[in-house]
């Protein structure tokens, strides 16, 4: 979405709270002004097309946290289309493979979250390791620094490529 200059120098330091409550989408006002919101997030990308776009979260839950976002608005995944929904569950089944195999972990959990109507529907993919407690806390672990590994970043973006290419 493209914002006037007086709508960015208007909420340019508003937190993504007060843009929510403004009517703003704090991820669409981010991308506008370049990361102002959230931070540089080139190295946190993973895949995206015309549908979705695939990242590591900026401060994870585990090592690995990633999510699958829609670029179009919509409140959750029952507001989204059954296309749609489709193409992110397949997405996902995908990640939980390649998180299990490049970063070692046990199990990876899925959970769908959008918070307020300016958010992107999207899904969470928490992994889960070995040395960790089964169960629902894991969907609230405390939230952790992202530690960007080039390597394990370099192996994910490979894999899913080759998936989205079939």
């Amino acid at each position: 979405m493209k914002y006037s200059k007086d709508i960015i120098k208007k909420y340019y330091n508003c937190s993504p709270r007060e843009l929510v409550d403004a009517g703003i989408c704090p991820t669409c006002f981010d991308k506008a002004t370049n990361g102002h919101v959230y931070g540089d997030s080139t190295n946190l990308e993973i895949y995206q097309d015309k549908d979705i776009e695939c990242l590591f979260v900026g401060n994870p839950r585990a090592v690995g946290h990633m999510m699958i976002a829609t670029k179009k608005h919509f409140h959750d995944m029952a507001e989204c289309t059954d296309r749609l929904n489709k193409k992110i569950i397949c997405f996902a089944k995908q990640f939980m493979k390649i998180l299990c195999e490049v970063y070692g972990c046990e199990r990876v959990y899925l959970c769908t979250m959008s918070d307020g109507p300016m958010n992107h529907y999207h899904v969470q993919l928490i992994p889960r390791y070995s040395f960790e407690e089964r169960g629902s806390k894991n969907f609230v672990k405390p939230r952790q620094e992202y530690v960007y590994d080039e390597e394990k970043v370099y192996l994910v973006r490979k894999k899913i490529l080759e998936y989205a290419k079939k």
